[in-house]
């Protein structure tokens, strides 16, 4: 039986991440919050179906606090290496972060499938992003809800953390991935690893409408 590991990566380890485990019934076997790299680290090499497993984890925004007001502002709008006279001091323009990318490589060394993927871009492709406030309490229980109700995925209904939530997002994809790969396709490549998604959500595909 392979199970699918979604992984939600927080910016640092003030923040939390959150990990998510599915089998091939699409029951949730475990969902947990992590902080630090020791922390991802030690799940991965204590879980003891890893080589049965498919990975999926999302890119981390690269939030480091910038000195100066226009390059906080000039962030999101600044195309990268594009200005050769702004330079690109301490990676001001980065919109990702390397944050695991090491480990993760690591992991694919020993033959463990690991595909990233980018959260906001997937939650629009599954259809489970909202009108609300990215993040917000009501953010969270439309998630929760949609998830519930909409993938038949057992779920409490008390609120669940958002990392926890965007955890089951990464391990829906990497399920898509493996059960049909020909609705994946691969939008970039980060750290010589694919970064994946839907081209069509599958609730609306023939083979879920019986």
């Amino acid at each position: 039986m392979n199970y699918y590991i979604g992984l939600s990566m927080a910016a640092s380890s003030g923040m939390d991440s959150g990990v998510a485990v599915l089998d091939e019934d699409n029951n949730l076997i475990l969902v947990d919050k992590l902080y630090t790299m020791n922390d991802v680290m030690f799940f991965f090499d204590n879980y003891p179906s890893l080589k049965y497993s498919k990975i999926c984890a999302s890119l981390v925004w690269d939030r480091t606090m910038l000195n100066g007001k226009w390059r906080i502002l000039g962030k999101p709008y600044q195309q990268v290496a594009t200005n050769k006279l702004i330079p690109n001091r301490d990676g001001w323009t980065h919109r990702y972060s390397t944050r695991g990318c090491e480990y993760f490589k690591s992991l694919t060394e020993k033959g463990i499938e690991i595909n990233r993927f980018e959260l906001y871009l997937t939650r629009q492709s599954l259809h489970l992003d909202s009108c609300y406030k990215e993040r917000s309490p009501a953010d969270c229980k439309f998630l929760q809800q949609t998830l519930r109700l909409e993938w038949d995925l057992d779920l409490p209904t008390n609120m669940m953390p958002m990392a926890q939530l965007e955890a089951i997002i990464g391990a829906i994809l990497a399920k898509e991935n493996t059960k049909h790969p020909e609705n994946i396709k691969v939008i970039s490549s980060f750290k010589d690893m694919n970064v994946i998604d839907v081209v069509k959500n599958p609730k609306t595909l023939d083979r879920l409408a019986v």
